[in-house]
């Protein structure tokens, strides 16, 4: 694969989240500050919001990652397309309760007498509750409930939510009046500059041990940044493509003209079917077929981990397939039919 190709030590465009990858751009910089003031007040909700691939996972598996585990019990919640009392029971679940065949009461009750022990450990409570965009007004109302687990001097139970931009409507929703009041900060993650892109890539790079080959030139940021936006998921499929086609063709240097290609291959890649595909495609929703229906986020998620890694596998097909036809193309020629000659033979 490319990474021994351009001695790189692991792959630096995953599309999984990483926060070993982390980069600080001005959005995220400020994501973070406030993620950290809000966990320096210890109560409250702070709210983060960001376009899809932005990297609002990614930001909070960094904070996460640089928590004090002595004073600080998190639990990070990723799937929310659930009704209120299974998000309760993922809530009892993710702090390490068991909660089978438990009552809402008993659920209740259960995290809260967790919550009070936390506390006498002189240690705190965290949740994360990651794609809020996918919570119901009911389920919010939940999680607001569950903010009045206190003692006399503080709070119990202090949450952390990130969500699509849609989710701050539902935020400022008429019902959300109380939420709201819990609030102590709110930041949307927008997304990163042109020449914070070209920081992000060479971060990326940098961090598997990039020594400036291959390099790119002013062009080839232009073309990467043009077709991102600025968003790092969008940025880290682009990137991926183009070190691999750099590694099949052999380059060490990339122009715009480079990006330009890989750029025009994925569009191809994800043309609009034609209408016989259309067809096909409405008569399996008819039917109730395999692809009827849109995908939860959870399954979102898994598609786009194992599209991750059906990747990882052509791209070793291409790297053997293309051993093989090295092989082959460094192997002196033999004339098809020609007799072998003998210097000894006389004519």
């Amino acid at each position: 694969m490319y990474e021994s190709y351009y001695g790189l030590s692991a792959k630096p465009f995953q599309l999984r989240p990483d926060p070993h990858f982390f980069y600080g751009s001005k959005g995220h910089k400020r994501a973070m500050a406030y993620l950290e003031y809000g966990l320096s007040q210890g109560e409250g909700f702070i709210v983060i919001t960001g376009e899809v691939g932005a990297g609002k996972t990614t930001l909070v598996r960094n904070l996460l990652g640089h928590l004090p585990l002595d004073q600080i019990i998190a639990a990070h919640i990723v799937n929310t397309s659930l009704d209120p009392e299974d998000t309760l029971r993922m809530v009892v679940s993710s702090f390490g309760l068991p909660y089978e065949g438990q009552s809402k009461a008993e659920l209740l009750n259960r995290l809260e007498q967790f919550l009070r022990t936390v506390d006498r450990q002189g240690k705190r409570a965290l949740l994360v509750i990651d794609e809020a965009q996918n919570l119901n007004a009911r389920t919010v109302e939940e999680l607001r409930m569950l903010s009045n687990f206190q003692t006399d001097e503080r709070s119990l139970l202090q949450t952390f939510l990130l969500g699509q931009p849609e989710f701050r409507a539902t935020l400022h929703s008429p019902g959300m009046q109380q939420l709201r009041q819990r609030v102590i900060a709110s930041y949307h993650l927008g997304p990163m500059d042109a020449a914070e892109t070209r920081a992000y890539v060479e971060h990326r790079l940098s961090t598997v041990g990039w020594q400036g080959t291959p390099s790119f030139d002013d062009g080839a940021y232009s073309a990467i940044y043009a077709y991102s936006g600025g968003i790092p998921r969008k940025t880290n499929t682009l990137m991926d493509r183009v070190l691999l086609m750099g590694y099949l063709e052999e380059l060490q240097a990339f122009t715009e003209a480079h990006i330009n290609d890989v750029v025009r291959d994925i569009s191809e890649e994800f043309d609009a079917p034609d209408s016989g595909d259309l067809a096909d495609a409405h008569a399996d929703q008819a039917t109730g077929g395999s692809h009827a229906g849109e995908l939860q986020p959870g399954e979102r998620r898994a598609s786009v981990e194992q599209l991750d890694e059906r990747m990882m596998r052509l791209e070793k097909s291409i790297v053997s397939v293309l051993s093989i036809l090295k092989k082959i193309a460094a192997t002196p020629p033999t004339a098809s039919g020609a007799a072998p000659h003998h210097p000894d033979h006389q004519e």
